[in-house]
């Protein structure tokens, strides 16, 4: 794994054109259940099952995610590799505005500026593992890589099979304190501007009060004064910002210190190609989908007892970029790992929409007598009884035979979901 924290470093073209496609794409598939583009099906379900609740509720989300410097490009901060993917984490300044709407009335909305993380996966040998299943981006219907090369054998569509490569396999938005594009000129401008407001008034009452005059000399001198304080007052404002942005951002965070290093070593045991982000990944998408199911316990990676009845008022769900680790315990070949997991929540209630930042305590099983198939996922499971294929994600047991799924063997499941 590799890491690059300071060699500032542009995503080729053929990737930057995709993520900007999936980009520009996901505010419809969230607010309007439209297909996201060069997403994996992981990130698709969630999507698609955030878009049902939104329906279930009645409410009409504006989501719109917009670039904040269109000079710059996303750019890479750290990348890592298994024996057949290579990913990449990017990053770029945007800005996310959401408007929510219930019968008409608005209930709430926002104009956030962000920083977009986006996670690109990519094959390493530029040769597709052909036994690996997908789900045809236009029917659904799930098929092997290698039959998808000579088009979906269900409905004939025909791919390229770049189109299904590189794709985003994670996403979330964290609040950027930094300035992008003109946005620094518009402060200090604004900043100008309010500090030579205040100040002519403070002059113009002072003039008034001793009953002088104001000369042209003494506002070409207040035009000055008012530069200098809007710079000075802009600095103050943004150094405000970042401590409270700052101190937001991280409170109650400083526990996931340490927690790559700790469970990666442990993980790596098992299988030596695991990383923190493929944990990561995979942690906040099982979250996503159980609070974003109906009944997570009809879902096949849910092992655990009812979901709290609050997590039903979720309508979006942003994961706050720390996941920490609360406890690992192994017992008869089971690893069991308590996460704390952060969160900003948008919940509606009673016709009200509440942001709430929150910690999760997620906690995952998994075997460890076997690797992990860092290939595997929920929405393209083969069942090893009768070989039907289907999505885990809509069934609990295999729909052809009706045999149970023993998903802890595949992957991690989630075994409890709790606030903390």
């Amino acid at each position: 794994m590799g890491y690059n924290f300071f060699k500032i470093t542009e995503l080729k073209d053929s990737f930057r054109i995709k993520l900007n496609t999936f980009v520009a794409t996901l505010g419809s598939a969230i607010a309007e259940g439209k297909k996201i583009s060069f997403a994996d099906n992981d990130i698709s379900c969630v999507l698609q099952l955030q878009n049902e609740r939104l329906k279930n509720k009645g409410i009409t989300m504006e989501y719109e995610v917009y670039d904040r410097d269109d000079k710059r490009n996303a750019t890479i901060g750290s990348e890592w590799k298994d024996a057949h993917y290579e990913s990449f984490v990017c990053n770029e300044q945007i800005g996310l505005k959401r408007k929510i709407s219930k019968a008409g009335s608005k209930l709430y909305s926002d104009n956030k500026k962000n920083i977009l993380y986006t996670t690109i996966t990519d094959v390493t040998t530029g040769i597709h593992p052909d036994d690996e299943t997908c789900c045809c981006p236009n029917c659904g219907s799930v098929s092997t890589i290698e039959q998808l090369q000579g088009g979906c054998p269900y409905c004939g569509t025909m791919y390229k099979m770049d189109d299904l490569f590189p794709k985003v396999t994670g996403y979330y938005f964290l609040n950027d304190v930094a300035v992008a594009g003109n946005e620094g000129k518009k402060g200090i401008g604004i900043s100008i501007l309010i500090s030579f407001i205040i100040i002519f008034l403070i002059m113009v009452i002072a003039s008034i009060a001793n009953h002088n005059s104001l000369s042209i000399g003494t506002i070409i001198g207040l035009i000055f004064v008012s530069l200098i304080a809007g710079y000075f007052f802009y600095a103050i404002f943004m150094a405000i910002r970042l401590i409270v942005v700052g101190s937001s951002q991280s409170a109650g965070k400083y526990g996931t210190i340490g927690s790559r290093k700790k469970f990666e070593q442990r993980m790596k045991m098992i299988t030596p190609e695991f990383s923190f982000e493929y944990f990561t990944s995979k942690a906040i998408s099982l979250i996503k989908t159980a609070i974003y199911s109906e009944n997570a316990q009809e879902l096949m990676f849910y092992r655990g007892g009812a979901l709290n009845p609050e997590f039903k008022d979720v309508i979006d769900l942003n994961y706050g970029g720390a996941l920490g680790l609360a406890n690992v315990t192994e017992e008869n070949r089971i690893v069991t790992v308590a996460t704390d997991a952060f969160f900003d929540v948008l919940y509606e209630r009673d016709s009200k929409v509440i942001f709430k930042r929150e910690r999760l305590r997620a906690v995952f099983q998994r075997r460890t007598d076997i690797p992990i198939n860092l290939q595997f996922s929920m929405t393209k499971i083969q069942c090893p009884t009768c070989g039907g294929s289907f999505n885990a994600i809509r069934n609990r047991k295999c729909p052809y035979c009706g045999n149970d799924y023993d998903i802890i063997s595949q992957d991690w499941v989630l075994v409890e979901l709790m606030r903390v």
